[in-house]
């Protein structure tokens, strides 16, 4: 039997971390004369209360060690826990939602899939969109960073909770988990302010500036408009691409950098790739847009390269309709949906590394037929493959398209049109953002979804924001015999 109370401490104090962040929505409110601020006190009282009794409950498993099983039901309950106590204020106070739109909000916000089903964003009080904000940056790393800084308490390394939550250390530069999460908070706190600068720097609203720059850091796509980004279209679109791109590279590369190291970033197989395929993405829709409409080039490059970055990168904002782009860069964007960024960045969905894994070893296969008696190993950079990584990565490209499937058709059941189903399996599974058909409101909300349909996707980010492997772990039988 699994001895959960170190997982409920833990829990607990990531609950009145969240509580306590609520205090910055609260104030904004406040100072802006809207009295809104009070569910804000509200939610971060409850969270307070609740995560204070949980913790001050099971305080007699401090200082014991987790094992694997419960650092692995840990990862899972830190992110159903966080989705249902980050709902609060959007429960509580505006846009007053009930609790199946606003876990779906919250969900959305954490696993920065930027989903929305909220119509009218223009008009919420200042905090609520600051809250939207904050969600995602705190899903972006922060949820890992926060549980890190708790996991030393319980004598845990932290480096099996990284590899719980899919965070790739790429041979582990920093020699310690503590290390890591101290670099990589100084990475992203630095990133979020540069973004906040250029956003306000270039033309943008200082609140708007700040709330956008949480979200693109995070490769979220929550914005304070219902326009998503077509309100700020232009030069801006340029600084979103490069902080967009900045939020899917590997975030140890940064650390590198930090360290005046700039070669890595560079040399790393997956940084190269995934910026030549984003190339190739906006290269090809640019050249259809050209040959099929009288458009100016600035502007179609623009438009192009922004909403292709952002839904590869898996932001998430648009600048324009991109349902109204046609057939064939519609189906480029869907696949580099399913791509997504690189590892150990605030990106997600299935990663470059995997694809180039998965090339590799289809190269080998082919190899082996026309060399049956060559000697053949799977190589990465240079470096042999083991063969447990290969059986990971297959593993997961099996069951991340076969949870794609059972989404799709749990989604069409629960009464979705067929275009509607596929586009919000593939935004939830991959924590893309926008979703396509008769069901999607013209600003993009996901409003007239029935809640079965939200409840399904509600599973499907959370699945997808976890990598699929630590929540099925979980699921297992065998998992609780221990």
């Amino acid at each position: 039997m699994i001895d959960l109370r170190p997982v409920a401490y833990v829990i607990g104090l990531v609950i009145v971390a969240i509580g306590g962040m609520m205090v910055f929505p609260m104030v904004l409110d406040w100072y802006a004369g809207n009295r809104n601020w009070r569910a804000f006190l509200q939610a971060g009282m409850i969270c307070m209360v609740a995560g204070g009794a949980t913790a001050l409950a099971t305080a007699n498993a401090r200082g014991r060690g987790l094992t694997l099983q419960q650092i692995f039901l840990m990862t899972v309950l830190i992110w159903v826990a966080a989705c249902i106590f980050g709902s609060l204020p959007l429960r509580l106070g505006a846009p007053g939602l009930g609790w199946t739109e606003a876990i779906f909000e919250a969900t959305s916000g954490l696993t920065t899939t930027g989903a929305t089903v909220i119509v009218g964003l223009d008009d919420l009080p200042p905090g609520v969109n600051l809250w939207r904000g904050m969600l995602h940056w705190m899903g972006g790393l922060g949820i890992v960073i926060i549980a890190m800084l708790f996991l030393p308490v319980m004598k845990v390394g932290g480096m099996q909770f990284f590899r719980s939550e899919g965070f790739d250390t790429l041979g582990k530069v920093l020699p310690r988990a503590l290390d890591i999460s101290s670099a990589l908070v100084q990475i992203y706190v630095v990133l979020t302010v540069a973004c906040a600068v250029s956003y306000a720097a270039f033309g943008m609203g200082g609140y708007d500036a700040v709330v956008h720059a949480l979200s693109t850091v995070s490769t979220g796509g929550f914005s304070t408009s219902d326009q998503s980004f077509a309100k700020f279209a232009g030069p801006l679109e340029y600084v979103a691409i490069v902080f967009m791109l900045a939020g899917s590279l590997p975030f140890i590369r940064f650390i590198q950098l930090w360290q005046g190291e700039w070669q890595p970033l560079w040399k790393d197989r997956q940084v190269r790739a995934y910026l030549r395929w984003n190339a190739y993405a906006v290269g090809a829709i640019v050249t259809y847009e050209l040959v099929t409409h009288d458009i100016p080039v600035e502007t179609v490059l623009r438009e192009t390269a922004f909403n292709v970055v952002s839904v590869f990168s898996g932001t998430g904002f648009t600048s324009a309709d991109l349902s109204g782009w046609g057939a064939f860069p519609f189906a480029i964007l869907f696949i580099t949906g399913l791509i997504g960024g690189c590892t150990s960045s605030t990106g997600c969905s299935v990663k470059v590394f995997r694809y180039l894994i998965l090339w590799e070893a289809v190269k080998l296969q082919l190899r082996r037929l026309y060399q049956p008696n060559a000697v053949n190993m799977l190589r990465y950079e240079g470096r042999a493959v083991e063969e447990d990584v290969l059986d990971a990565v297959m593993s997961f490209f099996t069951l991340f398209m076969l949870t794609f499937g059972v989404l799709a058709v749990a989604l069409g059941l629960a009464g979705l049109e067929f275009k509607t189903s596929i586009t919000a399996a593939w935004t939830a599974i991959a924590n893309v953002g926008p979703a396509f058909g008769p069901e999607v409101h013209p600003t993009g909300a996901l409003v007239a979804f029935p809640d079965t349909a939200k409840w399904i996707m509600i599973v499907g980010m959370l699945i997808g924001r976890l990598e699929l492997l630590a929540v099925y772990v979980v699921l297992m039988p065998r998992f609780w015999r221990g």
